[in-house]
């Protein structure tokens, strides 16, 4: 059924197509350092390079969490040619320990099993990188290229002010958003990519959140420290380019985290806090974003004059239209109030981790000393 959204209401008032108000643009300041690097990688050995590249510009040890395609055998020895330190990991048969979270309960209730392992990866490496010492650790995809050292040692003074518990790098490459927010753009509207997990300086020895395993993870870790939301964008990266709308499986997997997390940056924007979220609230916005799906399939044909290309995109849209009929204000709000309390779990869980106890103790604690190199 079409949802029908009154005519005075402007496409503003369905979707924010930036957040980018919420963060800081810092200037470039080359007196900060990093400490390391986390690269949760699935491609093959290959997708390292750009990364290796770089850790061995900055002379920086590299830990790549390794699943899928890569293997930290092949990892380890493309580091030794290409003159980097690494600690490679092998997550393909072990997972290591984490804590039960309540919100995977929620959502494996509702039908919703999680998809990758990207968050698992994240979440190691916050523990490996805190276990440690270190204060000023990039995260970085293993499709980001175009990284600039001296730009990273901005965005890492940066983070050494204090005011701020993140500081990602401005995507000057490919978009990376959802695919209902590429549908978006691909109709004329604007929307614009926020920083990310992909290419993000975090202190782990400070931060207390964590990545949740729904879709856009990383929106939740920044907001897993509380309001007010201090966040900052410095220096430039570039993502590698793929298409969003290959297969409508990847809009019905990103549904659930898509909505929820527009949801509560929703909230921020308006200046509210993310925790007066309630089912009054997700009934409302759950309204909008239904009538965001149908506006903007109905806008596919005039705007994308590619015939195939238009066909996906609008196979993408019901698909998520799909995903979205399954999500209930209920729903919505239980998984909020679950991954609440998860941060309160996973700060305990920390507590594991001392600071600086060092990386082969929290190894052996995670069952992972003999599956790494």
């Amino acid at each position: 059924m079409t949802t029908t959204f009154p005519a005075a209401r402007t496409r503003n008032e369905l979707h924010h197509g930036s957040h980018n108000h919420l963060l800081d643009d810092v200037p470039g300041d080359a007196s900060g350092r990093l400490d390391g690097i986390i690269v949760p990688t699935f491609r093959q050995v290959d997708a390292l390079r750009d990364s290796l590249a770089l850790a061995a510009e900055l002379r920086l040890p590299l830990v790549a969490l390794c699943s899928g395609q890569a293997k930290a055998d092949e990892a380890k020895a493309l580091a030794r040619r290409r003159g980097a330190q690494i600690r490679a990991i092998d997550l393909h048969e072990v997972s290591p320990e984490m804590p039960a979270f309540r919100g995977d309960r929620v959502l494996l209730d509702a039908g919703f099993a999680p998809t990758g392992d990207l968050h698992l990866k994240r979440n190691l490496g916050l523990l490996l990188a805190r276990s440690a010492g270190w204060e000023r650790v990039l995260f970085l995809d293993d499709d980001i290229f175009g990284v600039r050292g001296e730009e990273l040692a901005g965005a890492a003074a940066a983070l050494d002010t204090g005011r701020y518990r993140a500081v990602g790098l401005h995507n000057a490459g490919f978009p990376d958003n959802s695919v209902v927010c590429h549908a978006y753009r691909a109709i004329g509207a604007e929307q614009a990519s926020f920083i990310g997990g992909g290419a993000m300086i975090v202190d782990p020895t400070r931060s207390r959140s964590f990545f949740p395993s729904i879709y856009n993870e990383d929106w939740f870790f920044l907001l897993g420290d509380g309001v007010p939301f201090r966040a900052a964008r410095s220096g430039t990266m570039r993502q590698r380019s793929y298409d969003p709308f290959a297969t409508p499986l990847r809009a019905r997997n990103e549904e659930l985290g898509d909505t929820v997390a527009e949801g509560l940056f929703w909230l921020l924007d308006g200046g509210r806090d993310p925790a007066t979220s309630d089912r009054v609230f997700w009934s409302d916005f759950l309204y909008r974003r239904r009538a965001l799906l149908d506006h903007v399939l109905a806008k596919v044909d005039a705007h994308v004059l590619d015939a195939p290309r238009a066909a996906a995109i609008k196979a993408a849209l019901r698909a998520a239209q799909g995903a979205s009929a399954y999500l209930t204000p209920q729903l919505c709000a239980a998984f909020v109030q679950a991954w609440t309390l998860d941060l309160r779990a996973w700060a305990a869980f920390l507590r594991r981790f001392p600071a600086d106890c060092g990386m082969e103790k929290a190894l052996a604690e995670l069952g992972l000393i003999g599956h790494s190199v």
